[in-house]
């Protein structure tokens, strides 16, 4: 049995990517154990699966193929026929597993790791290979086997040598003009570098690129060619030839230029009767429809592909994404007709149904109780003919929540809700029709929103009513802008006498949870950035970046309208700004490594000189420091009140939530899968909020002396259910490092408990149920 494999390389050489070429691999190790799980799970997968098994799954493909055929061949419209082929797809491709892999047992287990010496020359040679494509052209790998008590390690041993590196490029092009573009663009490979055959590859995609872009349409990578010389082996240069050939029986390569542009915006209607399609010209563009639906002006603005220009991928790649950014149209296809020695351009689009509704049913967990809630949404696209995207949504819900008036007590909270926004795919503000087509590129669009919230708890009711205007606007695929010039709010909230105390009393002692339920108007205006280098793409590394930053009462320190004041609305002015960077390394196709970093701050300037609640930081649960409830850990080392009930509650009493005016927060996690669809992953947090208010009380207040050791830290572990549609995570946090404990007792990690009774020295875990990755 292959037990273990080790690679020996010199310091500084990357050995990760030899290692990943071995053939063979010992088997897998449940949690680190030695413990061959997945090997258990195989063979006992395998005692039930026999060549009669095999044949009911090829009998059931063939039964299910035939029926779904049928069903395909009798259907009378397109829509019923893509679900069919939909359906008939999914069943047959779970079968085709069970026909390759064997059982669920055998798909998610793995066979027993027998060394084979085949495997393992298998292994050397495709090593070997990978040290010639990296320019070690002298290097070589070696393997040596230990056999103890049937058990085999595998030593490679990486003897690389000196690289190679690259003295000359030389270019060797028939045509001229392709001879320009290409010596003129910036390459990839360059005299100094170390070779690379890998990197030669990606030089050859982008050549093929550049010359795609200006005009060359039927250029092939196959026409690129890269010969090496080796000048001199006692240096270890070389000379690297690039060479671009014609086309057979050519003697250059042809440069297309677009002669005509059209646009069929209903392909696959018919007209009813004789109706025909109607063609219109429009900025030197055809379009073709059975109806006027859609605004020339709207479409011809998010089409890059202009007559009398050099055929660009890059502009056709452009212009088939902003026609499907519209969410108007199921598809957007770009062909290309060149038969008739000109190129003409033909685009089509079929729309989407004018009305969507779906609904949806499920159940939140808040503060550990769960609670039903029902939601719907209502889209109608092209509302007014401008390719405007208008939705109303609605959700109504319960809650289980403990009360905040009496210990131990649990309540149903009610909560209702009503939005309703209008898109329009371009800004709402006047700009000449050159700029609306200049600006077309980056996908402008403005969105108006209103909205209402009830909420029904035995303390309080609470109504906010909001009203919002945003401009969103994409430079590429990773940078994306937002700015909301009207972000208002108005809050009127009822209490109940024995809450009102509450809220009193926490008042006195620091925590300012009064001013969510003081009526209220909140304004403000909010920029936003966002940078995604391909985050949440599970297979390679990538990362992101969020900031923005909110001004709020801005135009009131200009003007205050009497109403305001009339009614009693409380006013606040403010600066908040926030950041959140998270970054995903990819390790192998079972593991990765995550982090995180979130920071912001809020700075009050009213009269009251406080933040808006809702704009306050706040730290815990389970998409923050998850060894704490939702939004209960804080403020700095300012401990809760003391639980009445330790035995049931723990040490401290965290019915009341705990915002701040400065959040410093960070996580990373360590992510492996585990068998099948389920993965599992350890994670640590840490975290706090803080005061900048001085009058506050000392240990709420941030002191940059001393912040790092109220810095509260979390660890556990989780488990991440992967259905491909959706990640349905269950994490259990424990507390390792509790700043509200006096000092010297903050470490709690050995106080852990996962049951009660709890007390003084018994800290309860934190369960914390979520959908996808907490970053």
């Amino acid at each position: 049995m292959l037990s273990r494999q080790t690679v020996e390389a010199p310091k500084g050489f990357n050995s990760t990517n030899v290692t990943n070429l071995a053939v063979q691999r010992p088997n897998k190790k449940f949690l680190w154990l030695n413990i061959n799980l997945l090997v258990w799970m195989y063979h006992t997968g395998e005692k039930r699966y026999d060549k009669i098994s095999r044949q009911k799954f090829i009998s059931k493909r063939a039964s299910i193929a035939e029926e779904y055929d049928q069903l395909i061949a009798n259907a009378t419209s397109q829509k019923k026929i893509n679900t069919l082929q939909f359906k008939k797809r999914k069943k047959t491709d779970a079968l085709d597993k069970k026909i390759e892999n064997g059982n669920l047992r055998m798909q998610w287990g793995e066979p027993l790791a027998i060394f084979d010496s085949a495997k393992l020359i298998a292994s050397l040679e495709k090593m070997n290979n990978y040290l010639f494509v990296k320019g070690y052209f002298r290097g070589k790998v070696s393997a040596t086997t230990e056999v103890a008590n049937q058990k085999v390690t595998i030593n490679y041993k990486v003897n690389p040598e000196r690289p190679y590196f690259i003295d000359t490029v030389l270019y060797n092009i028939a045509d001229s003009s392709v001879s320009e573009i290409v010596q003129s663009s910036k390459s990839l490979v360059a005299e100094g570098d170390q070779f690379d055959q890998d990197k030669l590859t990606k030089e050859r995609e982008r050549i093929d690129y550049v010359l795609k872009d200006n005009g060359y349409y039927a250029f092939s990578r196959q026409y690129i060619d890269f010969q090496v010389d080796t000048v001199s082996r006692k240096n270890h240069l070389i000379t690297l030839r690039m060479e671009v050939l014609n086309p057979p029986k050519a003697t250059n390569h042809q440069q297309y230029k677009i002669d005509s542009v059209s646009l069929t915006t209903d392909t696959g209607l018919k007209g009813i009767g004789n109706l025909k399609r109607i063609s219109e010209p429009y900025e030197q563009i055809t379009f073709n429809f059975l109806h006027p639906e859609y605004k020339k002006k709207v479409l011809a603005q998010r089409i890059f592909i202009k007559r009398d220009s050099l055929y660009s991928r890059t502009k056709t790649i452009n212009t088939q994404r902003q026609l499907a950014n519209l969410d108007v149209f199921k598809f957007v296809n770009v062909n290309y007709d060149t038969s008739r020695g000109k190129m003409a351009a033909n685009l089509f689009m079929s729309p989407l149904d004018r009305y969507s509704w779906t609904n949806e049913a499920g159940v939140t967990v808040t503060q550990g109780f769960p609670g039903p809630y029902i939601s719907t949404n209502l889209k109608r696209r092209n509302l007014f003919g401008g390719l405007e995207i208008f939705e109303i949504n609605g959700r109504f819900g319960f809650e289980g929540v403990a009360s905040a008036t009496e210990v131990g007590n649990f309540y149903q909270s009610t909560e209702a809700s009503a939005n309703a926004s209008l898109t329009f795919p371009q800004f709402l503000f006047p700009l000449s029709k050159a700029a609306s087509f200049r600006y077309a590129k980056y996908n402008p669009r403005t969105r108006l929103t209103a909205g209402y919230t009830y909420t029904d708890r035995p303390e309080y009711q609470r109504k906010i009513t909001t009203l919002s205007s945003t401009f969103s606007w994409d430079i590429n695929q990773k940078f994306q802008f937002s700015f909301t010039p009207t972000n208002l709010s108005v809050i009127q909230s009822t209490v109940s006498n024995d809450f009102k105390l509450v809220l009193d009393t926490l008042e006195r002692k620091g925590n300012n949870l009064i001013n969510a339920f003081l009526p209220s108007f909140v304004g403000s205006m909010i920029f936003s950035f966002t940078w995604n280098n391909n985050y949440g793409n599970s297979q390679k590394s990538s990362s992101l970046f969020r900031t923005s930053f909110e001004s709020g009462g801005t135009l009131l320190n200009l003007y205050t309208p009497p109403f305001l004041i009339d009614q009693g609305l409380a006013i606040f002015k403010y600066l908040r700004f926030s950041a959140d960077f998270r970054k995903n390394v990819f390790i192998n196709k079972r593991s990765s490594f995550a982090w995180r970093i979130n920071t912001g701050f809020g700075y009050a300037y009213s009269d009251n000189r406080v933040l808006p609640y809702e704009k306050n930081f706040f730290v815990g649960g389970s998409n923050s420091v998850r060894a704490w409830r939702p939004r209960r850990l804080g403020v700095g080392s300012d401990p809760p009140q003391l639980s009445t009930n330790p035995s049931a509650n723990g040490y401290f009493d965290y019915r009341f939530e705990k915002p701040g005016d400065l959040l410093l927060e960070g996580s990373m996690e360590w992510r492996q899968k585990l068998i099948g669809f389920i993965n599992y992953a350890f994670f640590i947090d840490a975290g706090n909020v803080w005061s900048l208010r001085s009058n506050d009380k000392e240990t709420a207040q941030f002191n940059f002396s001393n912040f790092y050791e109220e810095l509260a830290v979390g660890t556990g572990v989780g488990l991440r259910l992967d259905f491909s549609f959706l990640i349905l995570r269950l994490d259990v946090g424990i507390k390792a490092w509790d700043p509200a404990r006096p000092v010297g007792q903050r470490w709690v990690l050995n106080r852990a408990a996962f049951g009660g009774p709890y007390g003084i020295d018994k800290e309860p875990v934190i369960y914390n149920i979520g959908i996808g990755y907490p970053f």
